[in-house]
């Protein structure tokens, strides 16, 4: 099978292809006997019932400072594709929200993963309120006086934006903090959107686990432990990447949410542990394969265009 691959993402050329998930899927369809073609959010556009963009037919390789060559800029309709992958990187703003409004336009009779309604549906900080018994004491809110409700029952609570990313704006209040009205009061100030508070979990000093799921299924894990002195495990902030295994109450949380993310196309999947809790549901675009395979040789993107494919064959 060939299949003609676009690729929505951010600018190839500052990647990390010892870590980046979108190359190492690039590097696989490739391998497959797959085209591909590369373009930026920006360049994605509608004109006349047609979802174009403007962008370079793509080929990748695994050398450092020379891992891509770009053919001729050109214009493409995405609705003669095969596929096209949605995998720039968040904030989750009206610009990110925008692209899933105009390739909605163009699926499913071209292959848009993961699906872009419920991609813009399924936030990543919001779908785990579906699965209420799995996550922990959490609430959404911008008031004040709701959220210092919170932390005075919970005591030790981690804030973040609603909509945040990377570890970006994560902050731990303990019981003996002072800094949630100002916190709230900068929060407020750079947007409109409300606050996700949980209780603090105890269990993240030995690591906050990300569990891949491809089609619905747990394909395996990876640990990240946060560095010394720092209460955030993301690997943007350096949390260290670890060997993990599955644990029955990874696979118990799978088991629960697997179907809804299949029945909904969420083909690329990867959620966060902490302990026995599930925090969040990453559908945008998540990160973590290149890890997976080194520590447990488990090839996640081979994995996941085996369903494309077969979906495209189909």
């Amino acid at each position: 099978m060939h299949l003609k691959i676009a690729i929505q993402m951010d600018p190839i050329a500052a990647i990390d292809i010892n870590a980046d998930s979108t190359f190492r899927l690039a590097e696989e369809a490739q391998a497959r006997g797959h085209s591909l073609f590369f373009y930026t959010p920006d360049k994605l556009y509608w004109d006349n019932g047609r979802v174009m963009a403007r962008g370079w037919p793509l080929q990748v390789r695994r050398v450092q400072g020379d891992h891509f060559t770009l053919g001729d800029e050109q214009d493409i309709d995405l609705g003669d594709w095969d596929v096209v992958w949605l995998r720039q990187d968040p904030p989750f703003d009206m610009g990110y929200i925008t692209t899933t409004h105009l390739l909605d336009q163009i699926h499913p009779d071209t292959l848009v993963v993961n699906d872009p309604f419920w991609v813009r549906n399924f936030p990543e900080k919001l779908l785990v309120l579906e699965f209420p018994d799995l996550i922990p004491p959490t609430m959404i809110a911008r008031d004040l006086g709701a959220i210092r409700r919170f932390k005075d029952e919970h005591g030790d609570m981690i804030l973040k934006p609603l909509y945040g990313n990377g570890g970006a704006g994560v902050f731990r209040l303990d019981p003996n903090d002072r800094n949630l009205s100002s916190l709230h009061e900068l929060f407020t100030g750079l947007s409109r959107e409300p606050l996700i508070a949980q209780k603090f979990l105890p269990d993240v000093s030995n690591g906050d686990k990300r569990v891949i799921l491809v089609n619905g299924d747990p394909v395996g894990a990876i640990n990240r432990v946060p560095a010394t002195g720092e209460t955030r495990s993301n690997m943007h902030v350096g949390g260290r990447p670890e060997k993990v295994a599955l644990t029955a109450r990874d696979l118990e949380i799978c088991a629960a949410i697997g179907p809804t993310l299949r029945d909904h196309g969420q083909i690329f999947v990867g959620i966060d542990v902490i302990g026995d809790y599930l925090t969040e549901i990453n559908v945008t675009s998540p990160t973590g394969i290149q890890e997976l395979e080194r520590f447990d040789g488990i090839n996640v993107a081979e994995k996941i265009w085996e369903v494309i494919e077969a979906k495209r064959a189909g």
